[in-house]
């Protein structure tokens, strides 16, 4: 766009047309605890206190299963609405834990999801939206072989 200004916080909230084109982290020389902005959206992440955090919001592995219980919902209800089926909530509960591998060294990262479903719903109306649930878009990432973090440099963010 040309002549925009530099994406900041306040021209974000005051400028709709120019939202933040990417998830921008801060953190401070002390203590673990981040900043997030989301385009118009700020939160904390720490870790527990346990783990050298403050415990002033969630941890980076909490923020990965609540993108995969969000996007696992809205999948799971998208769906079911455009059938018109009866589903009248989903809870998504996730656990996530690291274990050893076969492998001397190796470490496994295992995600627990269970999916409860409320509605009066027929047993093959439940299946399909746990087949569902499989497709979504979160799901489809954490398990692509293809997924890659490519390191870079972005244009200058002002904050």
């Amino acid at each position: 766009m040309r002549g925009a200004k530099p994406w900041t916080m306040n021209n974000a909230q005051t400028n709709p047309e120019n939202v933040a084109p990417m998830v921008v982290v801060k953190g401070g020389a002390n203590g673990v605890a981040q900043q997030v902005h989301i385009g118009q959206h700020c939160l904390t992440v720490d870790e527990p206190v346990n783990l050298g955090g403050q415990n002033s919001g969630p941890s980076p592995y909490e923020l990965l299963l609540s993108a995969l219980g969000a996007c696992t919902s809205m999948t799971v209800t998208m769906y079911a609405g455009r059938k018109g089926w009866p589903l009248e909530g989903v809870t998504v509960n996730l656990r996530h834990e690291k274990r050893k591998g076969a492998a001397p060294g190796e470490r496994l990262d295992i995600i627990e999801r269970e999916i409860i479903l409320i509605g009066d719903l027929s047993v093959e109306q439940r299946e399909r939206l746990l087949d569902v649930a499989q497709r979504c878009p979160v799901h489809k990432t954490l398990l692509s072989a293809a997924t890659r973090v490519k390191e870079g440099r972005f244009g200058q963010t002002v904050f």
